[in-house]
């Protein structure tokens, strides 16, 4: 069923409905009417032939008015081999004048399977119920990772692998492998009231046929009859007032898991005392709140991989576009032109050393990502690991930056060398980041200059906010008069500086070494980092150079091998350190 049909027929209930009243109604004797329908909860146990199922699904109207009743559904179910469900859903219900009650209702489903795997789920469904006959209908759509590899199978085990070829990322299933597929389908049925008690009696019983499929293109489908029985108690004596029980047998049969049998015991619990009433009310009022019935699983089948075609992954597996760059499919003046060709919302993966003739500038929301391991997925819908090489872009003189972020943009487990021996009463830098959201992580980043009065350093932001700082290592130096080097340099900016090593170096007269510098209405977290500066030229040594910035409480826990505070005033706060002492 489209999605467009089930919101015609909820827009289509609401609209022909007036006067709607709260759930819970005013006291007696406040001229408010009672509600017809109160919440309620059911328990049912089912014992079968392949499993025992235990589910409690809880009903609770949250609108309603003589005709018209708009509910929740939650139901949580487990079975005896280890298999988890969850389902929550609205729903909406009409009375007709002519005997039927109409209803449509959509569900999000979440299911662990037995196999340890998760799978999600939207389900919709229509239903007309009579006082003879019941039609409804089901539709079911995976959404997310539909399709999960098994433990010790697929792309990360087996033999199946993910690689390199030329210049693309390739999937070769390989023998052996396994993976769990969610399914999509449908089911419907027919019922009928078998006539052994009145119409209005307290008591049902219906007999139901129907079927349903349930495929994917990787497997045969799952498809069959499905038959049950169904007796209704609507008043049980010395239970509760409102109180139901209801006994069952269902059967249904595929080629995947054969035979089915249950026998199923189901008691409805009251969760508010019964209101008192003008009238009682009738077998098709009651019937308003009956279960929704629907598949209670969601449906997966596991297929054993025998080996498959070749595949060329495009994507990462959050969806993003993977584009590979080495140096056979890009030279090294190519490089920016190739990392802006990527777009926005991409990740450009580096293998190989580049050195690039000009500064690279990303796009919004797109990663540059070195050397490791990244999660792929195939056009399939296969999903897997892919292990690149060492990622390097390796630069010389004439770069203001070499990569300069933007928006919500990503720089990830990368290798840059950056060396100037030209530049006078100048500034390099190797990141410029004056951006919002951007993150900088897992990068070895060392720079040098030997040019009088040069300075290098590793990160440039201005007017930045959210920028992330994780765990990179900084080995900056300066060989000549007045080259400083310092790790990174933060003004009029929010950011957290955490779990990075700063190693600076100077050699020449007067030329200072820094860890970072944070100056200027910023507000920080440093934490965990590590700072080594050292200077033999004579010039000043500074692990942290603070001014006019605002520390947050888990600015602790940061390391001094050498190097001293600079405290410029004006800030709020203090980053502290394991020997005890703070800054400023």
């Amino acid at each position: 069923m489209r999605g467009t049909s089930f919101r015609s027929v909820v827009f289509a209930f609401v609209l022909s409905s007036t006067q709607f009243t709260p759930l819970f109604p005013a006291a007696a004797g406040e001229g408010e009417p009672s509600p017809k329908w109160g919440p309620s909860v059911d328990f049912e146990g089912k014992v079968g032939n392949r499993r025992k199922i235990g589910e409690a699904d809880l009903f609770l109207p949250f609108t309603q008015n003589d005709r018209t009743l708009g509910f929740v559904s939650i139901r949580g179910r487990m079975d005896d081999n280890t298999s988890k469900e969850g389902n929550y859903g609205l729903g909406v219900r009409h009375m007709l004048p002519h005997g039927w009650n109409l209803g449509g209702y959509g569900y999000f489903d979440r299911r662990l399977s037995e196999n340890n795997v998760f799978f999600n789920q939207v389900t919709l469904g229509v239903e007309a119920l009579g006082s003879d006959f019941d039609l409804r209908a089901n539709a079911y759509r995976p959404i997310g990772e539909h399709v999960q590899t098994l433990s010790g199978s697929g792309a990360s085990g087996g033999t199946s692998t993910i690689e390199l070829s030329g210049t693309n990322v390739i999937f070769r299933g390989g023998g052996g492998g396994s993976e769990e597929i969610a399914l999509r389908g449908f089911d419907a049925e027919v019922g009928w009231r078998v006539p052994i008690f009145d119409v209005n009696a307290p008591f049902d019983f219906r007999l139901y046929g129907g079927g349903f499929r349930f495929d994917d293109h990787r497997v045969s489908a799952v498809a069959g009859p499905r038959a049950r029985a169904e007796f209704v108690a609507y008043e049980v004596p010395n239970l509760w007032p409102g109180a139901q029980v209801t006994f069952g047998a269902e059967w249904q049969r595929d080629d995947t898991r054969g035979s089915q049998e249950f026998l199923s015991l189901r008691l409805r619990i009251p969760l508010q005392p019964e209101t008192k009433r003008s009238r009682v009310l009738t077998k098709q009022e009651l019937r308003m709140t009956e279960k929704i019935v629907r598949d209670i699983d969601i449906v997966a089948k596991v297929n054993t991989t025998e080996g498959s075609a070749a595949e060329e992954i495009a994507t990462t597996a959050d969806g993003q576009t993977l584009v590979v760059l080495t140096p056979t499919n890009t030279t090294d003046a190519n490089l920016p032109t190739a990392v802006a060709n990527a777009g926005a919302n991409s990740t450009v993966v580096i293998s190989g050393t580049f050195s690039p003739t000009a500064a690279t500038t990303l796009n919004s929301n797109q990663t540059l990502f070195g050397g490791g391991s990244i999660a792929v997925k195939s056009p399939s819908g296969r999903t897997g690991t892919f292990t690149t090489a060492s990622g390097t872009i390796s630069t010389g003189n004439g770069f203001s930056y070499v990569v300069d972020m933007a928006n919500d943009s990503t720089v990830s487990d990368m290798t840059f060398i950056h060396a100037d021996t030209t530049g006078t009463w100048s500034s390099t830098y190797v990141l410029r980041a004056n951006v919002n959201n951007a993150t900088i992580s897992n990068n070895s980043i060392t720079g040098s200059s030997s040019g009088v009065a040069l300075g290098v350093q590793g990160i440039f932001a201005q007017n930045a906010t959210n920028l992330s700082v994780t765990d990179n290592t900084f080995n900056m130096s300066g060989t000549n008069w007045g080259g400083g080097a310092g790790g990174m340099s933060v003004s009029n900016s929010t950011v957290t500086i955490s779990n990075n090593t700063f190693n600076s170096n100077t050699d020449g007269a007067g030329a200072g070494a820094l860890g970072a510098s944070v100056v200027g209405s910023v507000s920080a977290t440093i934490s965990n980092n590590t700072f080594n500066s050292t200077a033999t030229g004579g010039g000043p040594t500074i692990t942290t150079e603070l001014s006019g910035a605002t520390f947050t409480a888990g600015s602790t826990g940061n390391v001094i091998v050498s190097g001293t505070c600079s405290n410029g005033g004006g800030n709020t706060g203090s980053v502290s350190f394991t020997d005890n002492s703070t800054c400023p």
